[in-house]
């Protein structure tokens, strides 16, 4: 106020234009999102990105770790009879086992589908067991089925009249056995996700199907699995990635034998890494898994945003 009473103007305080910049940014999603992925960001770097570095470099060195060989370890390997077996085997093992686990996860999310709510919980749950318990433990109580001179499945073969079966002693019946396990295990899995899609079907497609007439076979091939395909896909692809990296399994069950006939990746990275003392060897089994997955994760992530495409 002037001093002759009259109401004067204030004007207003400046405003820094950074502050506002500031303020603009805080209040983007994008950015408040990012902060708090933050603690998940260096979770994965520091488990995830690191290591991988770091298996880089160890790949690179020689036997004492105190020279640089470049792509010798690389080389030495790929002129190993037994690593290319164990990239046969890697490679049998993940793509026989998801593909068996994908088809009985859909036939029991497909079952498990039409059960009356109530009912359905109690059957989930009990379906879920083999996925919920710590591998390493139930593999154990596979090892004592398998077990050459008290197999309870020998037992019950020999009730009606089969020959006992060398589960872990045959090399083929050992791969078999490794399967079958990874399979029990990761099913459920393959279920769980499956009935989740299953459930977010619109039920008047299957209505306006069986309108026009469509069996059960047509409604399921042109409406649940187009409607599934994405789920399908990335279900597949992260049971890939698990199952290229399987170690528990393997090294309970046979530790690589016979004859070192059921290796995987990762058993054989364990073999050679630390019981033979060679860590930078140990390190390069383990990095050729990289590529082999990545040439999996192109074509599948490709198929998934074609499709995304297509349906924009």
């Amino acid at each position: 106020m002037a001093a002759d009473g009259t109401m004067t103007a204030t004007a207003p305080a400046a405003v820094s234009p950074g502050v506002n910049s500031l303020q603009r940014f805080a209040r983007r999603r994008s950015t408040i999102a990012f902060v708090m992925a933050l603690p998940l960001l260096a979770v994965i770097g520091g488990l995830v990105v690191y290591p991988f570095f770091y298996a880089l470099y160890l790949s690179t060195l020689n036997r004492t770790m105190v020279r640089n060989i470049g792509l010798g370890n690389f080389e030495i390997l790929l002129d190993t009879e037994t690593f290319w077996m164990v990239i046969w085997q890697s490679c049998i093992f993940a793509v026989g086992a998801v593909l068996l686990k994908a088809l009985i996860g859909f036939i029991l999310a497909h079952q498990l589908h039409h059960i009356p709510a109530k009912g359905q919980k109690k059957w989930r749950g009990m379906l879920l067991i083999p996925w919920v318990m710590p591998p390493a433990l139930s593999t154990l109580g596979w090892w004592w089925m398998f077990d050459p001179s008290y197999s309870s499945i020998n037992w019950l073969l020999s009730v009606v009249g089969v020959p006992a079966v060398p589960w872990l002693g045959e090399p083929n019946w050992a791969r078999f056995a490794v399967i079958l396990v990874n399979v029990w295990v990761g099913a459920p899995f393959f279920m769980i996700m499956y009935l989740a899609a299953l459930k977010s079907v619109p039920d008047q497609l299957y209505e306006a199907a069986a309108i026009d007439g469509a069996t059960g076979w047509q409604g399921l091939r042109h409406i649940t699995l187009p409607m599934m395909r994405n789920i399908i896909s990335i279900t597949v692809l992260f049971s890939l990635i698990v199952t290229f990296a399987n170690y528990d399994i393997v090294r309970v069950l046979t530790n690589g034998g016979p004859r070192d006939m059921t290796h995987l990746f990762a058993t054989y990275a364990f073999q050679v890494g630390i019981l033979s003392g060679n860590v930078p060897r140990g390190a390069a089994v383990s990095l050729f898994m990289f590529p082999l997955l990545a040439i999996f994760a192109f074509f599948i992530l490709r198929d998934v945003t074609k499709r995304n495409k297509e349906q924009m």
